[in-house]
C-alpha cells in the first residue's frame, strides 16, 4: 500500500505532520478527519520518509508477507485488556508496556512498541494508532479520538470491544453456515469430474460394441466426457484463470462496488448480506452517537465500517444531503437501501431526539434476524442442493441405462 506524507492542524490548532499508508490521498484525508486533524497538504511520501517510517517500527515487505499476521482477535483482546487497565487507573504507557510483554503475537508486539515510541515523542494515542492503518480502522481511530476529547477513553474502548465482538460473531456465523453447503458442492464437483474422466469412458467402450444408434442423452454424456478427457488441463486452467480474474476485478474500486451491489440481489444470501450490513451500520452509528460524535462525522466514519462499497457510497451520499440541511430520514429514503422498518425507526428517533437508541434497537433486531437466517441457511439451501444432485443423477442414469434398456428389449424380441 502506498505511503503519503501529510501536514495538518489538530483540534488545538497546532500543526502536525507524519506519514500514513493508504490507497489514495482521499483515503488519507478521511483517516485524518476521523482522527480530528484537518489536512493542509497530502503528497506521496519521499524515500527518506519511508525509511524513517520503517525504522519507527513498520514491518518490512518480507515480514508482512511471510511473518505472523495481526488478526481480528488480536485487536479484540488489545481493546478489552486496555479498557480493563485504564479502568483500574493504570497509566497508558505502563498499560501498553504490560500488553506488549504479554502479547503472544510478535507482529502485535511490534505495533505496540511503535505506539509507545510514538506516545513518547508527544503524539496523541489516536495519532499513534493511525500510523498502523492495516490494524486499526478509521472508525476505531475516530472513536479513540472522541474518547480523548471527552475524557471517556476507557468507556470508548469498552464500546469498541462490544463492536469488534459483534463483528467477529457475524463472521463466525457466516463461516459456520456456509461450511455444509460448500462441502456438498465440492463433493458434487469431484464426483462429476471422476464420472466424466473414468466412468463414462468405460461405458462408452461397451456401447461402441453394440453397433446401434445410441440415445441422445447417452451421446450427450459421451460427447461431454470426451471433451473433458481431451481438454481437462485447459478446463482447470480456465477455471483458475477465471477465479484469479474475478478476484483481481473485485479488488478494483469499480469491481468491488459492482460486486457488493450484486451480492444484495443473490437469492437467499442477498437478504442475509443486506441485514448483516444494516446491523453493522446501525451498531456503528449508535456507538458513534453515544460517544458524542457529530452526526456528519459519524456518517463519514460509519461508511467505512459497513464492509460494502455500494452501501458505503449511499451512506456518504446520505451524509452529503444531511450536510446540506436535509433530515436524516429524508436522506435515508433517498438512498433506497434501507428497509421500511429502519426508516420508521429513524423517523421515531429523529422526532424523539433518541436516534442512537433507535439505531441500537435496529442493530439488535437485525442481529437476531441474521442469527436466525444463518441457523436456517442450510435448510434453505438443502432443497436446491437436492434438486441439483437429483438432476445430475437422473442425467447419468438416463444416459447410461437407456442403451442397456434398448439392448435388453432387442434381446427379448430375439
Amino acid at each position: 500500500m502506498p505511503a503519503f506524507s501529510y501536514r495538518g492542524r489538530n483540534g488545538a490548532g497546532e500543526v502536525v505532520s507524519g506519514v500514513l499508508e493508504g490507497a489514495s490521498p482521499g483515503a488519507i484525508a478521511d483517516l485524518l478527519f476521523g482522527s480530528g486533524i484537518t489536512p493542509l497538504e497530502i503528497k506521496p511520501a519521499p524515500t527518506a520518509a519511508l525509511k524513517q517510517k520503517a525504522a519507527a517500527g513498520s514491518p518490512t515487505a518480507l515480514a508482512s508477507l511471510f511473518g505472523p499476521k495481526i488478526e481480528h482477535v488480536d485487536v479484540l483482546l488489545f481493546t478489552r485488556q486496555l479498557y480493563t487497565l485504564l479502568k483500574a487507573g493504570v497509566p497508558i504507557m505502563r498499560a501498553l508496556a504490560g500488553l506488549q510483554e504479554s502479547s503472544a503475537n510478535p507482529a502485535m508486539k511490534a505495533v505496540l512498541a511503535s505506539i509507545r515510541e510514538s506516545l513518547d515523542s508527544g503524539r496523541e494515542l489516536s495519532m499513534s494508532l493511525a500510523r498502523h492503518p492495516r490494524v486499526f480502522t478509521p472508525f476505531y481511530l475516530a472513536m479513540v479520538r472522541v474518547g480523548e476529547m471527552t475524557g471517556r477513553l476507557e468507556e470508548v474502548f469498552l464500546r469498541l470491544f462490544d463492536h469488534l465482538e459483534f463483528e467477529r460473531f457475524m463472521r463466525e456465523q457466516v463461516k459456520s453456515a456456509l461450511r455444509y453447503p460448500m462441502f456438498v458442492i465440492l463433493a458434487m464437483a469431484v464426483a462429476l469430474f471422476v464420472v466424466n474422466l473414468w466412468v463414462i469412458p468405460a461405458f462408452a467402450k461397451v456401447f461402441a460394441g453394440f453397433g446401434a444408434e445410441l440415445p441422445f442423452m447417452t451421446r450427450l454424456l459421451i460427447g461431454f466426457s470426451d471433451f473433458m478427457v481431451a481438454w481437462w488441463p485447459a478446463l482447470i486452467g480456465g477455471l483458475a484463470a477465471a477465479a484469479f480474474g474475478f478476484r483481481a476485478w473485485t479488488k478494483t474500486r469499480r469491481g468491488k462496488y459492482l460486486w457488493d451491489k450484486l451480492k444484495l440481489s443473490i437469492p437467499i444470501a442477498g437478504k442475509i448480506v443486506r441485514k448483516a450490513t444494516l446491523a453493522r451500520f446501525a451498531r456503528s452509528f449508535a456507538l458513534a452517537g453515544r460517544s458524542g460524535v457529530p452526526i456528519i462525522q459519524a456518517l463519514a466514519t460509519v461508511a467505512q465500517t459497513v464492509d460494502n462499497d455500494y452501501i458505503a457510497a449511499e451512506v456518504n451520499r446520505m451524509r452529503d444531503q444531511v450536510e446540506r440541511g436535509d433530515s436524516v430520514l429524508r436522506a435515508a429514503i433517498a438512498t433506497g437501501v434501507f428497509t421500511p422498518v429502519v426508516l420508521q425507526m429513524i423517523a421515531v428517533g429523529e422526532e424523539s431526539g433518541s436516534l442512537d437508541e433507535m439505531m441500537e434497537e435496529i442493530s439488535g433486531m437485525y442481529q437476531s434476524e441474521v442469527e436466525y437466517e444463518l441457523k436456517t441457511l442450510a435448510q434453505q439451501i438443502e432443497p436446491i442442493l437436492i434438486v441439483l444432485l437429483g438432476a445430475m443423477v437422473l442425467i447419468l442414469a438416463l444416459g447410461i441405462f437407456l442403451p442397456l434398456w434398448d439392448l435388453g428389449k432387442v434381446a427379448v424380441k430375439k
